[in-house]
């Protein structure tokens, strides 16, 4: 079906149906809602709504990061593969009953979590602290002591370069408390008769009095400070413990998060429509498919009038896909590219049967393919996937089929295992076991046969430019446009084919006499929109040599097939040899196993991920360039946007 056809719609109920509808359009997920831009109708400012519920949403979603960070929710390996939990309607409304109890909580977690940043600041200020008065454990009199009534004292440091003995005035009682590479730490007491000597030498030494000043000796503040620092300890686990405890609160929490998202989302919608003193009025866009469904569900359960309209060529209409289960997977990679235009064709169909034959081709090891395609079965069938992780496995898996497929053509299951261990432990050799050709053997063959493919690729993209200038009505540019094309690419091929193999004189005679007349054609024809004759031959001729090097490099883009193939297996195979270097029967077996699991999923890793950004390209620009514009909007409807959750009661559109 490829692009959905869209129909605007406009739904007019009772002012006070409003919430209830927009609550359902939410759970049913198939209408985009537009904005009002009716001046005679009313809006309403959601503002400060909106911001109560994403003040709280932010409460609860900081409270769910406290508890994973003190109690981190155990998870397996598989549990990506898990989809949202499914609640029943009337479980929802029952969890939003408990909205406030769940508020409680959240603010526990936080307030407990706050708590502990605050004693752990502390701590670690105590603990400067400490570290700063071990240098003056030594001093017996307070950090604070200033003289007696003749005496002033001074507490302090000096760089450690700077003779204190030597240059200390008369009259001047000096004890170093202790020393370092960097600073001496100093007790000096000075009779106030020689205090302006001695502030002058203390200038002078870069003196530099200790910043703590409590009445207390350090050995005292310390133990004091170590005293403080376990009950904030013991503080610091007590509230771990406690948020611990509401650890059991997680799921209320992640349906918190996800109600009040709903919530917020609820009310942004509002702030989009139209209101009198009694109405609502609400448009949008939604799939046709969809439009008979939705109307009868809201006209039989409210009073409301809903009409649909075909949108004009000059709205931005949205854009949404849907394939059959053999293209649908691989939607995602039409989306990484563009959305279709409006002009466009959906190239998700186009584009899908070559993309796993490429795929496959590129990967082609048998035992590879194997291992994808009963892993993503498992997955398929085990977990309960998301609608883009379900389509996305699927690709893999069939791109897991085509791989096995060609692995098994070219004979290469864990790259030549077959062989290796049937030549080192049984003493046997087995020959080949492609079901057609291994590529190592001839390379050639392999590269001719790619480029075969390349061409037909390449020709499934014009021919689809070709479908749509004729359904545009241009037929004769679809036919002038297409046809040279083809003979000139069909003449060079058996002609450039025989540089690297022995081609059928006939093959050649005729690809010689299409070359001619493809060319030819060209010349004549792609000037056509030019008025005088030097333009059009002049167009004709730039026209044939962007022809010639265009096709040209796109044909041999598809070397990549023959390249990535060959990586596969060459490397499969390296791994092998080196799991069978040792002479010992029992080391050659142990290492055979351990290199054979560690290298082949290194191995597989790598050129699974090396076949599907090389697969992307070819679709991207090789065959995408021959018909495909993009541009176009995604379709993103109103819907229940969810973290954790989903109904049961699915959308229309899952």
């Amino acid at each position: 079906m490829a692009k959905l056809r869209m129909k605007k719609i406009e739904l007019i109920a009772l002012l006070t149906d409003s919430k209830k509808i927009i609550e359902l359009l939410q759970r049913r997920g198939v209408v985009e809602i537009s904005r009002n831009n009716d001046d005679e109708l009313d809006s309403t400012n959601v503002t400060a709504v909106v911001g109560e519920f994403e003040k709280f949403r932010s409460t609860v979603s900081n409270a769910l990061d406290v508890l994973n960070k003190y109690v981190p929710e155990k998870t397996a390996l598989t549990d990506m593969f898990d989809g949202k939990t499914e609640v029943e309607t009337d479980d929802f409304g029952k969890g939003a009953m408990q909205l406030e109890k769940i508020m409680i909580v959240a603010n526990e977690i936080i307030k407990s979590s706050n708590e502990i940043s605050e004693s752990e600041k502390s701590i670690s200020q105590i603990d400067i602290k400490c570290d700063i008065l071990k240098q003056w454990v030594g001093l017996d009199v307070p950090l604070n002591f200033k003289g007696t009534a003749t005496t002033t004292a001074f507490i302090g440091s000096v760089p450690s370069d700077v003779s204190i003995d030597e240059n200390m005035p008369e009259g001047v009682y000096t004890e170093i408390i202790s020393s370092s590479k960097e600073q001496t730490n100093l007790f000096i007491l000075c009779n106030k008769d020689f205090i302006e000597d001695t502030e002058e030498f203390l200038r002078k030494s870069s003196f530099v009095p200790i910043s703590e000043t409590e009445n207390e000796i350090p050995q005292n503040i310390i133990e004091r400070c170590k005293n403080e620092r376990r009950v904030l300890e013991r503080r610091c686990e007590e509230l771990e413990k406690y948020i611990a405890e509401l650890a059991d609160k997680r799921k209320m929490l992640k349906f918190a998060v996800d109600y009040l998202q709903m919530r917020k989302d609820k009310y942004n919608a509002l702030s989009s429509l139209g209101f009198t003193e009694s109405t609502f009025v609400l448009t949008g866009y939604i799939p046709e498919k969809y439009s008979a469904s939705l109307q009868k569900e809201i006209e039989k359960k409210y009073t409301a009038s809903i009409t649909f309209t075909d949108p004009t060529e000059e709205e931005d209409i949205p854009v949404l896909l849907e394939n059959s289960r053999f293209s649908a997977p691989v939607e995602g990679i039409t989306k990484m590219y563009s959305m279709p235009s409006k002009s466009d064709v959906d190239p998700t169909p186009v584009m899908s049967f070559f993309y796993y034959l490429f795929f496959g081709m590129m990967l082609s090891d048998a035992g590879y393919g194997l291992l994808m395609l009963i892993g993503t079965t498992i997955v398929l069938k085990k977990f309960r996937l998301d609608t883009s992780m379900k389509k996305t496995m699927t690709m893999f898996r069939n791109c897991g089929i085509s791989t096995l497929i060609w692995g098994a053509l070219f004979g290469s299951w864990f790259g030549d295992i077959v062989q290796v261990v049937g030549r080192e432990f049984f003493g046997k050799e087995i020959g080949s076991i492609a079901l057609w050709f291994e590529p190592l053997d001839d390379p050639i063959k392999l590269l001719l046969y790619s480029f075969a493919l390349g061409i037909l690729h390449l020709f499934l993209g014009v021919g689809v430019s070709f479908k749509m200038a004729w359904d545009d009505g241009r037929k004769l540019d679809a036919i002038l446009d297409t046809i040279p094309v083809y003979m000139t690419i069909l003449g060079v091929a058996p002609v450039a084919a025989g540089i690297l193999t022995d081609v059928p004189p006939i093959l050649k005679t005729v690809g010689t006499y299409l070359m001619i007349v493809g060319v030819v054609l060209i010349v004549l024809t792609s000037g056509r929109s030019s008025k005088s004759v030097f333009g059009k031959f002049f167009g004709g001729l730039y026209a044939l040599y962007n022809t010639a090097t265009g096709y040209l490099s796109d044909i041999l883009s598809y070397s990549r097939l023959l390249a990535l193939g060959l990586a596969t297996g060459s490397i499969a195979s390296v791994i092998n040899l080196i799991g069978t270097m040792p002479e010992n029967i029992v080391v050659k077996t142990i290492l055979l196993v351990v290199v054979f699991i560690v290298g082949h999923t290194a191995n597989l890793a790598i050129n699974l991920l090396g076949a599907y950004v090389h697969t992307d390209r070819l679709q991207f620009v090789e065959l995408f360039s021959k018909f495909y514009t993009g541009g176009g909007r995604e379709f993103s409807p109103f819907k229940a946007d969810t973290q954790y959750i989903r109904f049961k009661e699915e959308n229309y559109n899952e």
